[in-house]
């Protein structure tokens, strides 16, 4: 097993124990905790709606955010790392969460796009040649946005997009209880 097909098998699982050991680390404050959260609920949007047009091994999306980065989703995930980062108010969980979403993603974006370009060839290759990787473009081409699925609330529900919501929702009340605890 090859280590990008490691940490795209175990990414969750490791990132469950990563949370325990931010958590542990943490040192929130109301307001890191209210900045934190903003950040995060933009990367839960985002996450969203890239969820509301992913048909997974279905077809090559194209459309909505695919329009402006390849991956949206990690995107979304990005600003949720960061918001948790902020929140913590700890510079060593905020770098552990930053390196372990920097290394593991890297890895499994450049997985994907291997998959992708075996299964869609020049579909894909054209696709990958006008939309970046990661960092969005605002002005990417309309010729991407027409082609291919549009926003489903179904397909939200589908890709299990809810999910992360709970989590970043469980996780923002371990902090603030984190927050009350060190009061006493």
């Amino acid at each position: 097993m090859t280590a990008s097909e490691f940490l795209a098998r175990w990414r969750v699982r490791l990132g469950y124990l990563l949370a325990i050991a931010v958590l542990l680390l943490a040192r929130p404050t109301p307001i890191s905790i209210v900045i934190g959260s903003a950040l995060g609920i933009v990367g839960l949007c985002i996450r969203g709606y890239a969820a509301g047009y992913l048909r997974k091994q279905a077809v090559l999306t194209t459309s909505g955010p695919y329009a402006h980065t390849r991956n949206p989703l990690y995107l979304g995930s990005s600003l949720l790392a960061l918001g948790t980062a902020v929140a913590t108010m700890s510079w060593i969980a905020a770098s552990l969460l930053l390196v372990y979403f920097g290394v593991v993603y890297s890895f499994v974006m450049r997985r994907e796009e291997t998959e992708l370009q075996q299964q869609h060839g020049a579909q894909f290759a054209a696709y990958a040649a006008t939309v970046p990787l990661f960092f969005p473009q605002v002005s990417a081409e309309a010729k991407m946005t027409t082609d291919g699925p549009h926003f489903s609330w179904e397909q939200y529900r589908k890709n299990h997009e809810y999910q992360a919501s709970i989590g970043f929702a469980l996780l923002l009340v371990a902090l603030l209880v984190i927050w009350r605890l060190r009061l006493y």
